[in-house]
């Protein structure tokens, strides 16, 4: 559990970080720049203290990384285009957590109680309460898609299979006797991933370059938010993220990193001043004792 709410307060951090070096570099230096450092940085813990490429669950990691970095995190940025931010993160976070539950119970046979369930419950609950986007000025509904919906339940999918496939990895290398710690488990992802996202910024890079001139290069020091970020998200972030799927089923560690919006609402109202609304401070109460139970219950 310690992991998980570390994963969660680093992923908060990372999120406001992310949105400044975006600021400062634009979005595909953002991007890239943060996936290769946590390559590089990982890739040095991996060969000089860790499992390096290798394991009985290193093809597990890098399905995962595909499939949660790669597909998933694809499909969550074309959601934000059609649902926005807020209805976006509602239904990746909360919907991930039953298909993790699900995914994991019909494949692994892994079973979570009734108490467990009923925490993660409340804490979906919470989430949903304290993100669910308010009405427009115009007193019309939130923004709502059918294509939207469908992208960003793929995106849930993503995250929680993902998940999923972290955990086997991890069970396939203790059962061969060659446990594999949190960041070699995080660089093997990443290794999986980078390459659809790779791939996915120089084809927006080609399609944009052609219809209008590249931007020109930032500053050095602009790329401080990048290294930081690299640091609190993928790298140490993630990092964090697989030591506690290397213990705890998914379905207990997906409820509580999806707390990871409220936390960016005090860290966004210091920073940015962006005041929350009574409903997202009500609906984080909630998500947190529920979280807090989780910690608790058996």
């Amino acid at each position: 559990m310690g992991f998980a709410i570390l994963t969660t307060v680093l992923w908060s951090l990372s999120t406001v970080l992310a949105n400044k070096s975006r600021q400062s570099v634009g979005a595909m230096r953002a991007n890239l720049g943060r996936l290769f450092l946590a390559l590089l940085f990982l890739g040095v813990w991996a060969f000089g203290f860790g499992g390096g490429f290798g394991g009985a669950g290193r093809d597990w990691f890098l399905v995962s990384g595909v499939v949660g970095m790669g597909l998933g995190d694809l499909a969550f940025f074309g959601s934000l285009a059609l649902l926005g931010s807020r209805m976006t993160i509602v239904i990746s976070q909360c919907l991930s957590v039953p298909i993790a539950i699900l995914v994991e119970w019909l494949w692994l046979g892994t079973r979570l109680s009734g108490a467990q369930l009923a925490c993660s419950t409340v804490i979906l609950a919470g989430i949903t309460l304290a993100l669910w986007p308010k009405k427009r000025a115009d007193g019309g509904a939130a923004k709502f898609s059918g294509a939207g919906l469908f992208v960003a339940t793929l995106a849930a999918a993503g995250q929680g299979v993902g998940a999923v496939l972290s955990r086997k990895g991890f069970e396939l290398a203790a059962l061969a006797g060659e446990p594999t710690d949190g960041l070699t488990a995080a660089f093997q992802r990443i290794v999986g991933g980078i390459v659809f996202t790779v791939l996915w910024f120089v084809v927006l890079h080609w399609l944009r370059t052609r219809h209008q001139p590249p931007a020109p290069a930032p500053a050095w020091r602009d790329y401080r938010w990048v290294v930081a970020n690299a640091f609190a998200g993928p790298i140490f972030g993630m990092g964090t993220y697989q030591m506690a799927l290397a213990v705890a089923p998914s379905g207990i560690v997906l409820p509580i990193t999806a707390t990871t919006p409220l936390l960016v609402i005090p860290i966004a109202y210091w920073l940015e001043g962006e005041r929350p609304l009574k409903r997202s401070i009500a609906g984080g109460v909630i998500a947190v004792a529920g979280a807090v139970a989780l910690t608790l219950v058996r």
